[in-house]
């Protein structure tokens, strides 16, 4: 498994690493066990995979939960990522995101509890503030936690390039999460002149899974998982997709690869990233994802792969 090094940092990051999302369970579906959970972790450390991103969010500290006790005594061979600013609404409300400081230190504690470490490695605010925080005020919070050894660097997570420009300015603001896949291209406009000097780690490259190859035709999920009320797997837009996936699964027979590994080395291969997050429900994902980076060492395949998203264009 390749590394890259976070712009003044010392974390190398495995150019793919796993999303915690799926195993905090709450929506995706009802096929999501714990011990399943904690075997897909320990395969990921046995591809090379090192860094886990995690968040409150995901099954309200339930990943969190899940990858202590998965990560056990080997917790030294990981690089925990998390979130900072959910607070989660009532009965049937939506999580917002409050950056206040005094929120910030408060949610982190909780993190730090829930995963059982002293520092987290690489503390992201999840996403903008909704309660009228300056960012200013927000990273300025992160900078104390940082001075205190509660946090080792932190980060911005789906915010727009001229929020990113000026929060670079802060000593210990290092990356960027955003979304980025071959169905969603947003980061190839102002945000990647505006991360020049920063990590970049997206998340769903798979889209959901919408790349993995899996789905031959269009699927039906269980109330439980949020993919039952995603537009992108239902009609045209899934049509559009499964075309795409086709010929990814393609360019994979002839290189060998499995087609989620197609579609996240693409992503990987694009200028300005240093890695892409991808949830895993089992080790088999697990283990089919980390193929990804073999595809580094080809860069032809990168290539054919755009010749074929530019013939299939965009939604």
């Amino acid at each position: 498994m390749k590394t890259r090094l976070v712009p003044n940092t010392d974390l190398h990051l495995s150019v793919v690493g796993f999303g915690c999302w799926a195993i905090g369970k709450t929506y995706w579906g009802d096929d999501v066990d714990d011990a399943t959970s904690k075997r897909a972790v320990r395969a990921a450390l046995d591809t090379g995979i090192n860094w886990f991103d995690t968040a409150p969010l995901y099954g309200e500290g339930h990943a969190d939960a899940v990858l202590k006790d998965a990560l056990g005594p080997d917790r030294h061979r990981a690089i925990i990522a998390s979130k900072v600013g959910v607070r989660f609404g009532g009965e049937g409300e939506h999580a917002n995101s409050d950056l206040t400081a005094q929120w910030i230190v408060e949610d982190t504690e909780a993190s730090l509890r829930r995963l059982g470490v002293e520092t987290i490695d690489l503390l992201q605010i999840h996403w903008p503030c909704e309660k009228g925080t300056p960012l200013d005020d927000s990273l300025g919070a992160l900078e104390g936690l940082r001075e205190q050894g509660k946090i080792r660097y932190y980060g911005l997570c789906n915010y727009d390039a001229e929020s990113v420009t000026r929060a670079s300015g802060h000593e210990g603001m290092v990356s960027l999460q955003t979304p980025y896949s071959l169905l969603r291209r947003e980061f190839e406009a102002s945000l990647r002149s505006a991360t020049s000097d920063l990590g970049v780690l997206v998340y769903e490259p798979l889209c959901r899974g919408l790349l993995s190859g899996k789905f031959k035709q269009q699927p039906q999920f269980p109330e439980s998982d949020m993919r039952a009320w995603d537009e992108r797997f239902q009609g045209a837009r899934f049509e559009h997709a499964r075309r795409l996936t086709a010929d990814l699964d393609r360019v994979g027979q002839k290189v060998g690869l499995p087609t989620a590994a197609v579609s996240i080395g693409w992503a990987i291969s694009q200028p300005g990233i240093t890695s892409a997050i991808v949830g895993a429900k089992n080790p088999h994902q697990v283990e089919q994802n980390a193929l990804a980076a073999d595809m580094l060492d080809d860069p032809k395949v990168a290539k054919v792969v755009d010749r074929i998203a530019s013939i299939h264009g965009g939604w």
